[in-house]
């Protein structure tokens, strides 16, 4: 695909670039059909995105764009892109810039002129009437673009900042070819089944409350889930030496003043009197971890200590932000802290990444690594972010993993690995991390003896597997949707008879899994089987199902359907004996 360069130049687009130059130029396409449909629009930004594009518009006072609207959008798009209009490039100096876009009420642009470094290069991109300032590069003519659907409406802050005008962002996405749009919308919609508030709902794993914006309610099913991934936690962990530790909710302001997280992060923490003295809600685990090392003196031959704690922690989430349990404002971190000497560092952060790709395995994750470096607003000096991004550098190369550098994504206080899972349907999500730390040892004087009776510091290791244990569970819903594994799931066994004739029979069977600590429901209703088949797997999703007729009663047997809707007739105690082991292996 050739494509033009904001030099002027056209040459072929990398394939790695086509879907980003298709959706940047789709964006611009948009914005020209949304210019002739809405003269009076005036557009802010318009960039290209990991999953479409969209454009912030300023529409004037009576006129809005609603999802009603994108028949009449999209047709006036497919009406450029058949004019095959030619992109064209320009540069200007800025006043001339400036002026241009004045005297095309483009009051948006010319103050993002305004914001750019006095050396900047100004360039512009010209389609039929329509003109853009942009760095492009684009398409060399708008029949170029092959596929493009928009796909929602929403508000947006000019520059994200809540004390400015509120926006109309109208989203959409592009492909180089129909059939990847199709593709993209099929698992758009599969997503949309897989909701985790939908299911979370139907399967009463969750409730959110406006009494409680962005502060979960676990339902009983959903205390099931959320304990066995608790259990399993604390099992790994302990073979991996691990202790576990509990610190405090609320601590006084003046330890996270000493952390940082008071200077760097106090936007998102809520706070309170006690005693005529602040105190704030903790955000983090980490500040509790380091007190509780500090609690008492330690030798070189304690190292490395690892302590884990399944900590509730509060951060202030704008409630425009909130979103199921992928956004809160409050929620369990599995969090562990490791404390350990310089000579055992590399060893420490290959551990924390083979126990994590362990976690990742058992629920069939695949993922990237990301190597995130110092960020502008960090805290320590040169030295010791270039000793500890080495440090992970040096523990990936040893991994043999490969890994990506995102450049100042760093936490404050030092580099950190991410893992980026990949779920069922090819969406990543961020959630462990191993984060190298020179600075909260040093900012609370820790310290241990070493052999030769002198005082070192200790190196601080801040790592976790689930990340957010809400919101993990929120990916593993949508990731299974809702067809969890049986040792994960809620219900593992629903029993279900055919008639009043095999009902007690059917309470035996339940009885016998229930001694085998299996979780079992039983559906005495007086429906009919196909109805409770068909509400069993659409609401309870349990991996098995019984149904018990006159006939298993006679033969003393049971009738088994698994997800395969296949279902095979079993000897209860054989049936039992291989779920016992299904859950116990954790398959």
């Amino acid at each position: 695909m050739k494509v033009l360069y904001n030099d002027g130049h056209v040459d072929e687009c990398p394939t790695d670039e086509v879907t980003h130059v298709v959706r940047h130029s789709a964006a611009h396409i948009m914005a020209q059909a949304v210019k002739r449909l809405y003269p009076e629009a005036d557009f802010a930004y318009g960039p290209a995105t990991d999953n479409g594009f969209y454009y912030d518009i300023d529409l004037p006072e009576g006129q809005k764009i609603s999802e009603d609207d994108f028949p009449a959008i999209e047709a006036e798009m497919k009406k450029i892109v058949k004019e095959n209009l030619k992109f064209q490039v320009f540069e200007l100096p800025r006043e001339e810039a400036i002026a241009l876009m004045e005297e095309r009420g483009e009051k948006y642009k010319v103050e993002h002129i305004g914001d750019l470094p006095d050396d900047a290069r100004i360039t512009f991109y010209q389609q039929g009437e329509y003109i853009d300032m942009c760095v492009g590069p684009h398409l060399t003519y708008t029949k170029a673009l092959k596929a493009f659907k928009l796909t929602g409406v929403s508000g947006a802050y000019w520059k994200g900042d809540k004390d400015n005008k509120m926006l109309t962002r109208v989203n959409g996405t592009a492909f180089a070819t129909k059939e990847e749009l199709d593709e993209h919308l099929r698992l758009i919609e599969e997503a949309k089944k897989r909701d985790h508030r939908k299911i979370g709902r139907e399967m009463d794993i969750f409730m959110m409350r406006d009494e409680a914006p962005g502060f979960p309610f676990f339902l009983p099913n959903g205390m099931i889930l959320k304990n066995e991934l608790l259990n399993y936690w604390r099992e790994i962990h302990h073979k991996a030496g691990y202790v576990e530790i509990s610190t405090p909710q609320i601590m006084s302001k003046s330890l996270w003043e000493t952390s940082g997280h008071w200077d760097h992060y106090k936007d998102n923490m809520y706070s309170t009197i006690i005693d005529d003295e602040e105190y704030c809600i903790k955000p983090m685990n980490c500040p509790g971890g380091v007190l509780v090392y500090k609690s008492k003196p330690h030798s070189y031959r304690e190292l490395p200590i690892r302590a884990g704690e399944i900590g509730l922690v509060h951060r202030h989430e704008l409630r425009g932000a909130l979103h199921g349990l992928f956004r809160v404002r409050c929620f369990n971190q599995d969090d562990a802290h490791l404390f350990v000497r310089p000579d055992q560092l590399t060893d420490e952060i290959v551990g924390v990444v083979n126990l994590i790709d362990s976690v990742y395995q058992k629920f069939g994750f695949t993922y990237h690594l990301e190597l995130s470096t110092r960020p502008e607003d960090s805290m320590g000096s040169d030295e010791d972010w270039e000793r500890a991004e080495a440090g992970l550098r040096e523990a990936l190369e040893r991994l043999g993993k490969d890994y990506v550098v995102n450049e100042g994504d760093g936490a404050f206080y030092g580099p950190k690995i991410d893992f980026h899972l990949e779920d069922s349907l090819g969406r990543t999500w961020q959630c462990g991390t191993v984060q190298l730390d020179f600075q909260m040892p040093l900012n609370f004087d820790l310290e241990y003896t070493d052999a030769d009776g002198s005082k070192q510091r200790p190196i601080m290791l801040h790592r976790v597997c689930f990340g957010s244990i809400e919101r993990f569970i929120g990916i593993l819903i949508e990731h299974f949707a809702g067809k969890f594994p049986t040792w994960l799931a809620p219900v593992q066994v629903k029993v279900l008879p055919v008639s009043e004739k095999s009902r007690d029979y059917a309470r035996s069977v339940t009885d016998a899994l229930e001694a085998a600590g299996i979780r079992a429901v039983l559906d005495e209703r007086d429906e009919k089987i196909g109805y409770k088949i068909r509400e069993a797997r659409n609401i309870d999703r349990p991996p098995y199902m019984l149904i018990l007729g006159e006939q298993e009663v006679e033969a003393g047997n049971i009738s088994v359907r698994d997800r395969s809707n296949e279902t095979h007739v079993r000897e209860l105690t054989e049936f039992i004996a291989d779920v016992k082991d299904e859950i116990a292996e954790r398959r």
